[in-house]
């Protein structure tokens, strides 16, 4: 009878515990949040515009010149 008033205990006590730390964090109101995340949201669009930018470059200049005219000599071989 002992050993289950024990664990009952215990599992009363994990409760609590588990319920006090829930109400701490939701209770937790620092200054991580608005600004914080919309600075992290800014910075994340610029630098995946300054990539898309970037290959968007590179496509239109280097690879699909090249892509055109290795098709363009497949297509001529006279062979």
């Amino acid at each position: 009878m002992k050993f289950i008033k024990n664990i009952a205990n215990k599992a009363t006590n994990m409760a609590r515990s588990i319920a006090i730390k829930a109400k701490s964090v939701i209770e937790n109101t620092t200054a991580e949040g608005y600004v914080d995340t919309g600075v992290k949201i800014i910075i994340g669009v610029v630098v995946g515009a300054v990539i898309l930018g970037g290959m968007y470059a590179l496509f239109d200049t280097v690879i699909l010149p090249t892509l055109e005219t290795r098709i363009e000599g497949m297509f001529d071989f006279k062979g």
